[in-house]
């Protein structure tokens, strides 16, 4: 999840506000937004999360484990998410015989950015809570600026992982990054506010701004995205409930933060991973551009790859063709992963 997207949402909905009354802005304020922060909430029908911390040899860690039994995936989510986006991005998953483990990583939510910010230093601790909660092996569903620690985990931690799938990864240099004062002060309870205001008045200009900033698409193909998304009821139902695991923005800012700075460092090392890879990327993403999918490609090796024509950031979970690419993932992750 970008920043870039944050700030337009709430500059549409600041030029709504240019000129509302002094008592109007002292309303907002005072407003909580509705967010829902209970730890064992449902986030869509059937996908509800129980979180709870742990204390490893390395520091906290949040995390959700959902099932009792069948072959552990770990999620691990992108920016401006947490233990529930790793639940809600694995829920395609729901029915499949896999026990899902989403840890919320440094600087997102309970897990403080001092339980280790580098890309080492997290990879480092999902081998001390696995550890910590006796699994001894897992596979890896990483997505966006959640690969960046799954490619390092699975080269640092190789008899650890059984596979890996990264969807929409970042694998080289990100330069720039969140990091900016602008950004900053609509990453705030203020800025939250305004972005759940805009979503209270006009729903779909969350949903275009979202697909305006996720995608390299025409006009026609941005309408038509929208129109699918507001259109299609357990589309857009996931849609809601992606929205609503990006708050609150002060819980989940300090990692977003921090992967930018992450990503700005690239040399990831993905030569030395050998566990078995499969990449997906759509090809018209805007938020992590497609080269990233081929760079991965051409360095991991015996990498097995999807790429999803005509599709963007989140086409694997809102697109016409996402069961398809669903598919892709389900069959690759069952072919690997270890027996009774």
């Amino acid at each position: 999840m970008r920043k870039r997207r944050v700030i337009k949402i709430v500059v549409w909905v600041l030029a709504v506000l240019v000129g509302v009354p002094a008592a109007g802005i002292a309303a907002l304020l005072l407003w909580d937004g509705g967010i829902d922060t209970d730890p064992r909430r449902e986030l869509i029908r059937g996908v509800q999360i129980d979180l709870r911390t742990v204390s490893t040899r390395l520091g906290p860690v949040e995390y959700d484990l959902y099932g009792t039994e069948g072959p552990v995936l770990l999620s691990l989510h992108g920016g401006l998410g947490g233990a529930d986006q790793g639940r809600l991005f694995a829920s395609w998953l729901q029915d499949d015989g896999f026990r899902v483990l989403s840890p919320s990583r440094p600087g997102y939510l309970g897990t403080p950015l001092d339980s280790g910010p580098t890309n080492e230093e997290q990879a480092d601790l999902l081998a001390a809570l696995l550890d910590e909660l006796g699994i001894d092996q897992v596979g890896v569903l990483a997505v966006s600026a959640g690969s960046t620690v799954g490619y390092t985990f699975a080269a640092r931690h190789p008899d650890r992982v059984w596979g890996l799938v990264s969807i929409g990864g970042v694998s080289k240099p990100q330069p720039g990054g969140a990091g900016s004062s602008l950004r900053r002060a609509f990453l705030t309870a203020v800025g939250e506010k305004l972005t759940l205001l805009t979503a209270q008045v006009s729903f779909e200009t969350i949903v275009s701004a979202t697909v305006e900033e996720t995608s390299t698409f025409t006009g026609k193909q941005q309408a038509e995205r929208v129109s699918y998304i507001m259109n299609t009821p357990h589309v857009r139902t996931f849609f809601e409930a992606m929205f609503t695991v990006t708050f609150p923005y002060p819980e989940r800012w300090p990692g977003t933060d921090n992967d930018a700075a992450q990503a700005r460092r690239g040399a990831l090392p993905l030569e030395r991973i050998t566990t078995p890879t499969l990449l997906i990327h759509g090809r018209q993403d805007g938020d992590v551009p497609f080269q990233h999918g081929e760079f991965a490609a051409e360095r991991i090796p015996g990498a097995k790859r999807h790429w999803m024509e005509h599709e963007d950031h989140l086409g694997f979970w809102l697109s016409p063709g996402a069961s398809q690419a669903q598919a892709v993932a389900r069959t690759f992750l069952r072919d690997h992963a270890p027996g009774d």
